[in-house]
């Protein structure tokens, strides 16, 4: 069947927004625990480390799935494989509507992780498959928006419905809403495959052994921990019992950092190309390191508070400059896949602040759980201090490579 070219342009943005969305709302999802520490540790009868294990874990689904979901998405098409994946993240919301035992909703956080690796890497398919190469950048960071856009509303509304519909009301919504997705995906996503992988391993093999680029996304794993530790999960609960706000505004002021992202991806990309990536990511990592301390330590008023995380999710950006930057230590052939290895490795160390947090605040303990949370989230400017150390060391290497070569 021969379709108009305005049938067919209609289509791409079809299927571009559709792939947005999903993004969306497995941010949504992402960040659900945020709202909902309380209710889920009062369901379960769990304390504060578990509760930061059933957070983190999602990040091991996530990061494990990147390589396979990758492979995949080339091999069989996004049409089928973002449809699965939409089920899976479905299937794993039902433990916390259903189960009676702890062990079944961290196997579905689980499933969400794994579902929610085929957002972003369907996302970077779809664009790469109907869109120009120029083109690219553009959409992209339109996507990213949308999907930072989610994480917002994973913020304040999602608290508002929380407290007038009760939590498992709000999880029966998204479990409708990711069905009604799926349904969609496979109706309108059309069956694109690409050509087949070739020496896929010895490719994966060639990044891994890369020490530069491990130790790259190792440094910022370290730096993640605004984002992925703070915003997502212990934001809330920290400005409810520390700073005593009430439930939505402790809610809303987290999401400052994502909306900040919105604008740093941009800001943070003309700033690196006057001062280099690495510097910018380096006065990213400081600014958010003493930001994070003057949290801690002063009792800042809610407008320095909202101000601060604007700046901080600005920061945050930095993670494009540092999976940009591996990709530079390598072959251009194997540029994808490193920025997917990149991209993978970061988002592990989201199970790593969590569990950390988590185990601290539970080894504090006692009567004061507002000093045991400060103790808790301490761990995240202390690993920016790391992260930032260790890309000053690499800034430091390439610096004296270029004038060995000078000489």
């Amino acid at each position: 069947m021969n379709s108009s070219p305005s049938n067919s342009r209609t289509i791409v943005w079809a299927v571009w927004m559709i792939a947005s969305i999903f993004y969306a709302y497995q941010y949504i999802l992402r960040v659900m625990p945020n709202i909902m520490l309380n209710d889920i540790m009062q369901q379960f009868d769990i304390g504060a480390a578990t509760f930061g294990q059933f957070s983190g874990i999602y990040y091991i689904g996530y990061s494990l799935m990147h390589l396979p979901i990758g492979i995949m998405l080339d091999r069989y098409g996004p049409k089928k494989i973002m449809t699965a994946c939409i089920l899976c993240t479905l299937v794993g919301l039902m433990p916390l509507l259903f189960a009676k035992h702890w062990i079944y909703p961290i196997i579905g956080r689980l499933l969400i992780g794994l579902g929610s690796s085929a957002a972003i890497l369907g996302v970077f398919k779809i664009i790469r498959m109907t869109f120009s190469e120029k083109l690219f950048p553009r959409m992209l960071s339109l996507s990213v928006t949308i999907g930072l856009v989610g994480a917002i509303y994973g913020g304040g509304p999602m608290s508002y419905m929380r407290e007038v519909f009760g939590h498992q009301t709000v999880i029966q919504l998204f479990a409708v809403l990711g069905l009604l997705l799926a349904i969609i995906t496979y109706w309108i996503v059309p069956d694109m495959k690409s050509c087949s992988q070739e020496a896929v391993f010895s490719d994966i093999k060639e990044v891994l052994s890369n020490k530069r680029v491990i130790l790259s996304c190792i440094f910022a794993g370290m730096m993640v921990g605004p984002l992925e530790g703070f915003a997502d999960v212990w934001g809330t609960v920290f400005l409810k019992q520390v700073y005593g706000f009430d439930g939505r505004v402790a809610a809303s002021i987290p999401s400052m950092i994502f909306i900040g992202m919105c604008f740093g991806a941009p800001v943070l990309s003309l700033i690196a190309d006057k001062m280099g990536s690495l510097v910018t990511i380096i006065a990213s990592g400081i600014t958010m390191a003493v930001y994070f301390f003057l949290m801690l330590f002063c009792h800042l008023t809610p407008g320095i508070l909202t101000a601060g995380f604007i700046l901080v999710g600005m920061c945050s950006a930095y993670q494009i400059l540092a999976i940009y930057k591996a990709s530079t230590y390598v072959r251009e052939q194997v540029a994808g896949l490193t920025t997917a290895v990149a991209n993978m490795i970061i988002m592990i160390f989201g199970y790593a602040f969590h569990t950390s947090i988590g185990s601290i605040i539970n080894f504090v303990g006692g009567p004061d759980f507002s000093y045991a949370l400060v103790c808790g989230v301490a761990v995240i400017p202390i690993a920016l201090c790391l992260g930032t150390g260790g890309f000053t060391l690499l800034l430091y290497s390439s610096r004296r490579k270029v004038q060995t070569q000078e000489r």
